[in-house]
Order: structure tokens, then sequence, then C-alpha cells
């Protein structure tokens, strides 16, 4: 039922390297972003407009167990660079403990975590203690009324305290996430340059996208690159961009004073061909696109009676069928509007980013 292929080629034998599997496009799967929960503690008016949500049932979600153990089997495939994610990833308890277990995990060359920020004051220096390299914190506006009017909730200073928390506990590689919205915060992008410049933090302006859950997403409010950068240039001046090694999503843009500044732009230019992340849902499918309808059912793998031998090769074969390139289809397409429906995704929770990994 797994398949008849042999797994020598899934894992290695030992003293071997491991033998990455490739899609059917030749892209490699080196990256696992891990939503850890569906449940946020803010209502970002572009992943979670409403109020209300009906959440995924607790014992749906995987256990630090399964995580391990899917971890353990897919990095010989070639996954080495894990980032937690949400929902927001903080309102799962003891989750320095998972940091660190998965860190263990041979082959895991870092693991990450992206976050509001809302929680982190409290928990930057255990997380960091416990291996994690990376921090994203969501940053979208420096001024708290249009925080609020953003978020649904004021707490911008519980925000800013956690990316300080961070600072402080001497994190790796720090980034900050800003989305940015035409009409909305589009005017505050040499203000959030300067709050990261003055933490050594590096900026990152992500093009709104429509993805699930931006049900009030538009082709209009969308502010794409070549306008970000020639907003930084008029202050800053000419930016060079720099050569992008790791198959991340951000372009890196370097000023004249060496201060280099991110921009993702998923909408207007996406970087399909050279995608080579997969997505775990917290209650365990695993989707080979951020843009894919349905994935693969691997909580009823992890709690069925699939050796681990037959589990490798189940995600194997899930990855080498992968033709996935949801973004550039989007952006074909002649008439775009959001990405799904408000009323599909009452029926189909799935589809929300917050379950998603955003």
């Amino acid at each position: 039922m797994f398949g008849s292929r042999s797994t020598r080629d899934v894992g290695a034998g030992p003293g071997e390297a491991p033998a990455p599997v490739t899609d059917a496009l030749g892209r490699p799967l080196r990256k696992l972003r891990i939503s850890l929960t569906d449940r946020c503690n803010l209502r970002c008016a572009y992943c979670m407009p409403r109020e209300e949500y009906t959440w995924l049932p607790r014992e749906h979600l995987l256990s630090f167990d399964e995580l391990g153990r899917l971890v353990r089997l897919l990095a010989p495939l070639g996954v080495a660079h894990l980032r937690l994610t949400g929902g927001e990833p903080l309102l799962r308890p003891s989750l320095a403990d998972l940091v660190a277990r998965l860190g263990a995990v041979g082959g895991i060359r870092s693991v990450s975590l992206t976050t509001n920020g809302l929680l982190l004051a409290d928990s930057a220096a255990a997380l960091r203690r416990a291996g994690l390299a990376g921090l994203t914190i969501s940053l979208d506006t420096l001024r708290r009324e249009r925080f609020t009017t953003l978020t649904r909730r004021d707490e911008l200073p519980a925000v800013l305290a956690g990316l300080d928390a961070a600072v402080e506990a001497g994190f790796e590689r720090m980034k900050t996430n800003t989305v940015v919205m035409r009409g909305f915060n589009d005017d505050e992008l040499v203000d959030i340059v300067e709050a990261a410049r003055a933490r050594d933090v590096q900026p990152r302006f992500i093009e709104y996208m429509d993805v699930g859950g931006a049900t009030d997403w538009r082709p209009e409010h969308v502010v794409p690159r070549p306008e970000i950068l020639a907003r930084l240039e008029a202050r800053y001046g000419p930016a060079q961009q720099l050569e992008n090694r790791d198959g991340a999503p951000a372009d890196r843009f370097a000023f004249s004073d060496g201060f280099v500044v991110g921009v993702i732009s998923s909408t207007s230019l996406p970087f399909c061909r050279k995608c080579d992340r997969a997505r775990l849902t917290s209650d365990g499918h695993l989707l080979k696109c951020l843009y894919a309808h349905e994935g693969l059912d691997v909580r009823s793998l992890l709690r069925g009676t699939a050796t681990d031998a037959e589990l490798a090769e189940r995600l194997a074969e899930e990855w080498r069928a992968r033709e996935d390139r949801g973004a550039e289809l989007r952006l074909a397409e002649p008439m775009r509007g959001p990405f799904v429906a408000a009323d599909a995704l009452l029926r189909n929770p799935h589809l929300e980013m917050h379950n998603r990994g955003g």
C-alpha cells in the first residue's frame, strides 16, 4: 500500500550522506514549516479578518513525539531547516522543549520560529537556551492605533517588548516581517527600517498575498517590489541586490552603508521554481504548496500501523510527485480575486492561512 520502490534511496546507510529527494520539477526538499496550532491571539486583517473561528480539535494536533518522529524521517530525505509557525506558535505549551528535541535530530541544521511577538518577552531567553537559531517577528506597523485597527488588539507595546527581549537574548538571526498594504501601512517603510536598524535586525517587506484567510484581498492593495524599493532608495540611495544562495523567499538588497533589507515578492514575482519547502498543518496534513487545496494526511499514518520505513517511503513518494507552483498559476489568472471565498473557509478550515503555517 505504500509503493513498491525500495527505501534504500530514501535514507542513508551507515557512514553515508543522506540522499535528498527531488520533485517532478527537480526541486529538492530542504525546509519544513511546522504549524503548531491554528489558534492565534491576534486577528490580523490580512490573515484572520473574523473575530470567531471554529478551531481544530485539540486531540487532532500532532504531539511532540509525533513531530519528532516525522522530522527524523524527513531529515534523510533532505530536510535540514525547520521553522515553527502557527497560528501563534508561542501559544503551544513547553515550546522550548520541542525546540531542543527537534534541534537534536540528526541532519537538522537549524530550528527557527515565526511569531507575532505578543508572548515573546517571557519566552525569548528560554527559547534561545533551547537552541532556537532564528527568529522572525511580525511588525506591520509602529503606530499603536493602526496596530489596534489591524489586529483588533491593543498590544503593540507587548510586541515591541518581545522584540527587544529577543534582541537581548542574542539570537543568531533575527528578522521582522511587514506585510505591506497600500493605503494602510505603506507610508511606514522607512520608519520600520529605522526601528530594525536600531536593533541590528533585518527588516523584510512582504507583498500582500491572496492566501487562504485573506478574504478582503484585492490586486490594488498590493505594493509590488519595485515600488517598495523605490521608496527605500529615495531615503537611503541605490540598493544592490545580493545573491540568493539558500533558496530563501526574500530577495535581499544592500544599501551603501551595508544595511540589508529583504523583500518577499510572491504576488508579483513568484519564486515557485526554486521553492524547496513543505508545510505541515497543526493537525498533520503535509502541504506541498501554500496554495494547495489539500495535502497528505500524515497524522493518520503516524497513528496507524505504518513502520518508519513505510512512512518514509510514502513521504518520499509524495514529494517526488510534486508539481505545485501555486503562486505562478495565481499570477496568470486574468481576473484575480481572493484565493478562497469566506464561505469555503467555513467549510474547510484547512484552507485557512493560520492553520497552514504563515
